[in-house]
């Protein structure tokens, strides 16, 4: 009779943890960048009361008697699908088109995001919105100058251009990483619209830049982050920032679902309990 009761209890625990995971899929519903998580479940082991047996001359075989012990939350999965373009105008303002991340560094650790909203800070430094350095496809910090140019713009490649100053020339300041992975799924969500390698996603892809000398031989040199565009990495598209990939249809769906599985759960509970309570009350 308590097996019941303990499965149900497993199953509003279970239940709780997938309406945790809806709540905050709608609660960034427009948070850029921001990629919606879901929830599967998995049995716990079951009880065996009896085993299998073969079959034989004189009667044939039986199946195992089982009883399951309830749920458990199986897996979180982040659900990396390319979510719709706004366009802002802005003209440090990217979104990835395809697979990647942009690079960011806290001074310390580079960190990978899909929201494109930078900006230059007072030191020339190409920054996002939380104050990171960008990062180039060698790991190093973008900086841009204060006085060295002026109509600064990313390309399609993440090229960064600008008008100098001294000879009113345009030029190829640098250009932005793209970081790629074998499995994006392993990133861990670290807040901020960032996220952090581990040990199941890996590092990241490097590329490759090729250089031609003074004397016209080619040499290929690997990098340590793709470009856009480069070997599977995707292109950018300036002046647009990627939206959350949450669907709201379908998050209320799932709500609707989950709210009836807890209620189902619950009323197991109940009866449950209202059995145990005729067993009790066979003794007057």
């Amino acid at each position: 009779m308590m097996k019941s009761m303990y499965s149900a209890v497993s199953g509003l625990k279970s239940h709780q943890v997938k309406m945790d995971v809806i709540a905050n899929n709608i609660a960034n519903v427009n948070t850029v960048g921001y990629k919606s998580s879901s929830v599967s479940f998995q049995d716990i082991y079951s009880q065996t009361i009896s085993g299998a047996t073969g079959g034989t001359f004189e009667n044939g075989g039986t199946n195992p008697l089982q009883i399951g012990l309830g749920v458990s939350v199986g897996s979180t999965n982040c659900v990396f699908t390319e979510a719709a373009a706004q366009t802002t105008g802005g003209s440090l303002d990217l979104s990835i088109v395809g697979d990647g991340f942009f690079v960011v560094n806290d001074g310390a650790t580079d960190y990978y995001t899909r929201a494109g909203n930078l900006k230059i800070d007072q030191a020339g430094n190409l920054v996002n919105s939380n104050g990171l350095f960008v990062q180039d496809y060698q790991g190093n910090n973008i900086n841009l100058g204060t006085t060295a140019y002026h109509d600064i713009s990313i390309d399609n490649y993440g090229q960064i251009t600008g008008i100098s100053n001294d000879d009113s020339r345009t030029r190829t300041i640098a250009q932005v990483a793209i970081a790629v992975f074998t499995n994006q799924e392993g990133l861990s969500k670290v807040g901020g619209n960032l996220y952090a390698t581990t040990n199941n996603s890996g590092d990241p892809l490097r590329g490759s830049e090729t250089i031609t000398d003074l004397d016209g031989n080619t040499y290929t040199t690997i990098t340590k982050y793709k470009t856009a565009g480069q070997n599977g990495a995707g292109t950018l598209k300036p002046g647009t920032l990627e939206m959350s990939n949450v669907d709201l249809s379908n998050e209320f769906t799932d709500m609707i679902v989950t709210q009836r599985g807890f209620q189902a759960n619950s009323r197991v509970i109940t009866t449950s309990d209202e059995m145990l309570e005729e067993l009790v009350n066979l003794k007057r």
